[in-house]
């Protein structure tokens, strides 16, 4: 999707039309009718290109209009996701946008996974923000979109799985199926085996799009996937627990630029309103209406917001 801009001639126009505008009033004046301007602007917000970060767009989008009464230019899917939406929010391309902890951590400011923990990752990622792109992080949604393991629910019945070391005890008799580059990265199934000694007993290469599917055709036991994955939300597989803590851990927040905040004195405010709203199982049925059953993301979003009485 092409990024909206506002040309320059329009910038131009509008300057002058302020500045007709202004004429004749005092120093007191020019500057209540500028910010006046400044203020019409729309919020703008970008979205990385996945179902999720669609929804939860829409939710700050609709909060943003309902509740601050700023009108919201909403931009989804920016092709290459953090990699290419922090550098234009550098720019000022954008105000805001949904970022995950371990993503801003590892991926903008270079860090190494497990460096922080969770606890205090929230507080360093807001310092480091504000000191290298003057931008903070606002809240936390609830949900934690990282990495799992996944079986199907007959099977985590038949061995009583509810953990990734429950599984480990029974691996060998069972089959793996991932995707290739989850299979091969040093942190995917090669660490996760070292950590619990996984010794499954096939490990099978299955394109990203058809793990779910050959999971429940029983092609499969065990597959990998993400814990707000929409077919993580029924009841025929279970995610199990990462009892050991191996994998890093991806909460959601909102990534907003400081003169934002300052231009828009209810925006604070207003996005503070996501913090706790959301847990992985509820961002899995979200996905689900969406991916599965062909709803659209603004009329799931804002159902969301009113049940959770948000609007």
């Amino acid at each position: 999707m092409r990024l909206k801009k506002i040309t320059a001639l329009f910038l131009t126009g509008a300057l002058i039309l302020s500045m007709a505008g202004c004429a004749g009033n005092g120093s007191k004046d020019k500057k209540e009718g500028s910010a006046g301007n400044e203020a019409q602007e729309p919020v703008k917000i970008a979205t990385k290109p996945m179902t999720e970060q669609f929804i939860l767009g829409e939710m700050l989008k609709k909060l943003i209009e309902e509740k601050a009464g700023y009108e919201v230019e909403l931009t989804k899917g920016i092709g290459g996701g953090t990699s290419n939406i922090q550098p234009a929010m550098e720019k000022g391309e954008f105000d805001l946008y949904p970022e995950y902890t371990s993503s801003g951590w590892i991926l903008v400011l270079g860090h190494k996974a497990g460096e922080v923990s969770d606890d205090k990752m929230l507080a360093k990622l807001q310092e480091e923000y504000e000191e290298k792109f003057d931008m903070t992080w606002v809240g936390l949604y609830g949900q934690n979109n990282t990495y799992a393991v996944v079986v199907r629910e007959d099977t985590a019945k038949k061995y009583n799985l509810e953990t990734c070391s429950d599984l480990a005890a029974v691996s060998d008799q069972l089959v793996f199926g991932g995707n290739p580059d989850y299979i091969e990265r040093a942190d995917g199934l090669p660490g996760m085996s070292a950590a619990y000694g996984f010794q499954f007993k096939e490990i099978k290469d299955i394109d990203i799009g058809l793990k779910y599917q050959a999971l429940r055709n029983g092609d499969i036991d065990v597959t990998n996937g993400y814990t707000t994955d929409a077919q993580i939300s029924q009841d025929d597989v279970r995610a199990l627990k990462d009892d050991k803590s191996y994998q890093v851990n991806y909460f959601c927040s909102t990534v907003v630029r400081k003169d934002a905040l300052e231009k828009y004195p209810k925006l604070k405010e207003t996005l503070e309103l996501m913090d706790g709203i959301l847990t992985d199982q509820k961002m899995a049925e979200l996905n689900y209406q969406v991916e599965e059953e062909g709803r659209d993301e603004a009329e799931v979003a804002e159902e969301f917001l009113k049940t959770s009485g948000l609007l």
